[in-house]
């Protein structure tokens, strides 16, 4: 093999490697937001580009992905059992970072990327962000409200106006541990953005 050939499979595998490590990434202390952005600054880069995208701070998306999912980008609604036993598909089309399901999903391609891809964080932090933005401009929830933002994300747009959730008790409680992440990671990321700004600024 020459060097030139070498030096291009080496740089090719070199790639790969890296693509591979980005796909599968996922934090190990999911509590703390500065640790999952210092964990892969490329997230903390798509964090911020949702937000001037779409005006949704990145605690209030990143609190939403969260709850939906702990950061896993192949989560899938839980199965379902045709007598009982026999596994029957999923209880929902639900899927990845965002576990947004198909119908939403495929809105938010036509709308925005066609290409996007619910396992891709990147694309999954930009979808609640559209999302998110979406509820405030058609049900007039601020974006910094993560506790409607999530009910409205739970529950669909048409469920939240129709006030769907008030029968749903577990779901409030659910949407109060959302409302008090988002005040957590907010406060964490006061600590660390200066820093992180620096660590994508060096970059280029």
């Amino acid at each position: 093999m020459t060097n030139i050939n070498r030096s291009f499979t080496f740089c090719a595998f070199l790639i790969l490697s890296l693509l591979s490590g980005c796909a599968t990434y996922r934090p190990s202390n999911t509590e703390n937001i500065c640790e999952i952005f210092r964990g892969e600054t490329d997230w903390y880069e798509a964090a911020v580009e949702a937000n001037e995208n779409w005006g949704t701070p990145i605690w209030v998306m990143m609190a939403i992905m969260h709850q939906e999912s702990r950061f896993k980008h192949d989560v899938r609604a839980p199965r379902d059992y045709l007598l009982g036993f026999i596994p029957w598909g999923y209880k929902s089309s639900a899927y990845g970072f965002a576990q947004a399901k198909d119908e939403v999903w495929g809105e938010y391609q036509n709308e925005v990327n066609s290409g996007a891809d619910r396992d891709d964080f990147f694309d999954a932090i930009n979808f609640i962000g559209w999302y998110t933005h979406k509820t405030q401009r058609r049900l007039n929830v601020s974006k910094w409200d993560a506790y409607n933002q999530y009910l409205a994300y739970h529950e669909g747009q048409g469920g939240y106006s129709r006030g769907s959730y008030r029968k749903k008790a577990w779901l409030l409680k659910v949407a109060q541990k959302v409302q008090a992440k988002s005040t957590m990671f907010n406060q964490q990321l006061k600590s660390c953005k200066a820093e992180l700004d620096d660590e994508i600024d060096s970059w280029f």
